[in-house]
């Protein structure tokens, strides 16, 4: 969900509208990692994940100082205790956006991230954008946490083969019905169904032939129906095994 775009309310009834009955949202600052929390404590069909998104944490420390960001990590850490938040993320690398000059920063903080994941024993949600090796490094050398879930997955097949050998969840949005998303659809048909998730990125990443508008839950369907003719199986099939991949990762019960 777009906490700048109507209701929760309003998503989370035009979501059930089409049988998408619960939502995992997002954080990735410290303003909508509280507002995550909030809306996770009014609603029970909602659990929330905290982070720091990786570029925060160079920006964090250009314009605010190192002391800044260990404050921000440690309220975060705080706010990944409650009980209505499911996992610590989106965390993680991306070179992207940000040059060589911000990632020790990003580093920093991936790795607080992950020990405070390992902390409370809740999921790692990553994100990660043109890092792969990196974040794989990264994660062997801390040790992950029980469970990883790669946001957004953007690698290749043989990331994905690497992945579901270390058991790391990969959550597929809408890009993989892009026409220019082929090395995805690829990834996608070596993942094991057990190890599948879907998501939004809202309001990013709106799934064919809805781009132009803003991604929302309610689009959910479309995606899981482009990823279902990928691995060749049966949309409710798919369906069926990612709500039990949903709550087996992030610790909440299959919704109502």
């Amino acid at each position: 969900m777009d906490m700048q775009s109507g209701t929760v309310e309003e998503a989370l009834d035009k979501a059930a509208a089409v049988g998408v009955t619960a939502v995992v949202q997002v954080g990735c600052d410290l303003e909508r990692s509280r507002w995550a929390a909030e809306v996770a404590g009014r609603h029970e069909n909602v659990h929330a994940t905290v982070a720091l998104h990786p570029n925060e944490a160079p920006r964090i420390r250009r314009e605010e100082g190192p002391g800044a960001l260990d404050a921000a990590l440690d309220e975060i850490a705080a706010l990944a205790a409650l009980p209505q938040v499911r996992g610590v993320g989106e965390t993680g690398l991306d070179y992207f956006r940000t040059g060589a000059d911000g990632i020790e920063a990003q580093t920093y903080s991936f790795r607080r991230h992950l020990r405070i994941a390992k902390e409370v024993g809740k999921a790692l949600v990553i994100h990660d954008r043109d890092a792969h090796q990196d974040v794989l490094r990264v994660l062997r050398e801390e040790g992950a946490p029980g469970t990883v879930v790669f946001h957004c997955f953007s690698g290749d097949a043989a990331m994905a083969e690497e992945c579901a050998a270390a058991g790391y969840y990969m959550s597929f949005a809408g890009n993989v019905t892009f026409k220019s998303a082929q090395p995805l659809r690829d990834a996608l048909a070596v993942a094991p169904l057990d190890l599948l998730l879907v998501e939004t990125d809202a309001p990013f990443l709106t799934p064919a032939p809805y781009r132009g508008r803003p991604n929302a839950p309610y689009l959910i369907p479309v995606t899981l129906r482009a990823m279902a003719a990928v691995k060749g199986v049966d949309e409710d099939e798919l369906a069926t095994a990612v709500a039990a991949n949903t709550a087996r990762a992030f610790g909440c019960p299959p919704p109502r």
